[in-house]
Formats: structure tokens, C-alpha cells, sequence
């Protein structure tokens, strides 16, 4: 028995190698970058918090939280939903039912940003497809969506949702492919309805994905920096700006330590919210 934990723990060295070279590292390097004033080529002078201090007293860091935020709360949402939904369909069986399924997960494995600058060309003020469409049936909408954040940032979401959602409903269908089907039958001879069996049997059953899915949208919509970038470009001004945009302009201004003291800030921002979905992900399983 000890040679076989001696062995393990031999094999598992060049995984910890490389986890330590790899993350480790550059994050203790982060930690300490971020409490100094460098600009990515002279040397690094050490200014404590002055970089945290600075980016909390600006209204334009603050307001890229609050988008990153809001951003990360409807799209993780929604793609929850819109996955669910799609994978409790999927899961019967009908025609095309292969078809129908590539079709849904297709726009996953195109980059975020072509597929940003689709959607672009699609929505564009004035000329856009859309527009275009809207135009010939003498259709009346708000088209001018730049115009506006609460605009924008609903249309930033849809995007991320109808790219995203087939990724999500390829995890929830393999959870629900993973559910016996004598429990399904249990619940119906003990008179269960299908909300009950839905609420009482399913959902209990898809905790593991749904904490799959929780926690990679979360990482995923937190760090968004693709789907802005390609669409709005972080406008109108810098009101959809999220936090990566924010990070990337600071850091290419020469303010590198800076940078790295913001991308600290979303680190947590990013592990906060992980680390409850697990705790409660873990409590209900």
C-alpha cells in the first residue's frame, strides 16, 4: 500500500510542476507587481496600495465593475436557462434531432470575435441587415442600440447567450442522459406530477452540471473582453467597457503595474462568486 501512495505521488509531480510554473508563479508575480508603479520596461518602484486606492477613486473602474457585474449576472443566468431548455427538448426523440443539435452548438466553436462582428454587421446602426429588414416592412424599432447602455448591454448579453447557450445544453443533456429511467417510472407509479418529478428528481440529479455550468459561466462571463471588444468596442464612451478591456488599455498606457493590481481585483471578483456556487452546489448534493 505504501509503494502504490509512493507511486502516485512520484506520477503527480510533473502535474504539480507544471500547475506551480504555470500558475504559482505568474500569480505570485501578479501579487507583486501589483504593488508597484511599472510601466513594462524600466524598473518596478514599490508603491504599496496606491494602485488599489487609485483604481477604487476612479468613477470609470468603478463603472466597468458594475457592467462587468451586471454582465456576468444576466448572461450567467440565462445561459442556465436557455441550456436547460434546450437539452430537456433535446433529450426526446424526433427527426433531425442530430441536426438540430449541431445547429444549436455550432456558434460555440466560432471565435467570439468574428462572431462579434457579425452580430455587428447584423445590428449596425443605419445599414445593418436588421435595420435594413425592419426598414422594408416599415417596421418601427429602436435601432439606434450604441445609443443607449441599457441598450447595449442587453444586446452584449443576447449575443454571449445565443453563442454560448449550446455549450451549456451539451452538459446538462449528458446529466440528463445520466439519470436512470426506473426513478423516472418510480416517481410516476408513486403518483408524482411532472413538476414534481422535474423539481424532485431532476433537478437534484443535475446538481453536478448545473455546478459545472454555474461555475464556467461565471468564469467566462466575468472575464468578457471578446464579445465587447468586437461589438461596442467598450462604448458608448466607456460604459460597456468591462474589466479585460479595462486591464488591456491600462496595461498598453504604460501603467503595467497598475494593470496587474486591476487584474488582482478581478481575480477575486472571479473567486468570490466560484468558490459560494460550490459551497452551495455542494450542500445540496
Amino acid at each position: 500500500m505504501k509503494k502504490r501512495i509512493d507511486g502516485i505521488q512520484l506520477m503527480s509531480i510533473p502535474a504539480a510542476l507544471l500547475y506551480g510554473i504555470f500558475f504559482i508563479f505568474p500569480l505570485v508575480q501578479g501579487i507583486r507587481l501589483s504593488f508597484t508603479d511599472w510601466d513594462g520596461m524600466g524598473k518596478a518602484v514599490f508603491v504599496g496600495f496606491s494602485n488599489y486606492v487609485e483604481f477604487f477613486s476612479d468613477s470609470r473602474a468603478l463603472g466597468d465593475i458594475k457592467t462587468t457585474v451586471f454582465f456576468a449576472i444576466g448572461s450567467a443566468l440565462l445561459l442556465n436557462l436557455v441550456g436547460l431548455s434546450y437539452a430537456l427538448l433535446m433529450k426526446n426523440k424526433f427527426k433531425l434531432q442530430d441536426f438540430v443539435r449541431v445547429v444549436i452548438y455550432l456558434p460555440a466553436i466560432i471565435s467570439p470575435l468574428i462572431m462579434g462582428y457579425i452580430w455587428y454587421f447584423l445590428l449596425q446602426p443605419g445599414r445593418g441587415f436588421m435595420y435594413r429588414a425592419a426598414e422594408f416592412f416599415n417596421t418601427t424599432i429602436a435601432w439606434n442600440w450604441m445609443g443607449a447602455y441599457s441598450y447595449t448591454i442587453i444586446v452584449l448579453i443576447l449575443v454571449n447567450v445565443w453563442q454560448y447557450s449550446g455549450m451549456t445544453m451539451i452538459i446538462y443533456l449528458a446529466g440528463l442522459q445520466s439519470i436512470p429511467r426506473e426513478l423516472y417510472e418510480s416517481a410516476r407509479i408513486d403518483g408524482a406530477s411532472k413538476s414534481q418529478i422535474f423539481s424532485k428528481v431532476t433537478i437534484p440529479l443535475l446538481v453536478p452540471s448545473i455546478r459545472i455550468n454555474v461555475v464556467t459561466n461565471i468564469i467566462g462571463s466575468l472575464s468578457v473582453f471578446d464579445i465587447i471588444m468586437s461589438l461596442t468596442e467598450g462604448g458608448p464612451g466607456y460604459s460597456t467597457e468591462s474589466l479585460s478591456i479595462y486591464i488591456m488599455r491600462m496595461c498598453y498606457g504604460n501603467k503595467t503595474g497598475y494593470s496587474t493590481a486591476v487584474a488582482m481585483i478581478l481575480f477575486v471578483l472571479i473567486l468570490v462568486p466560484v468558490i459560494v456556487s460550490f459551497k452551495f452546489t455542494k450542500s445540496r448534493s
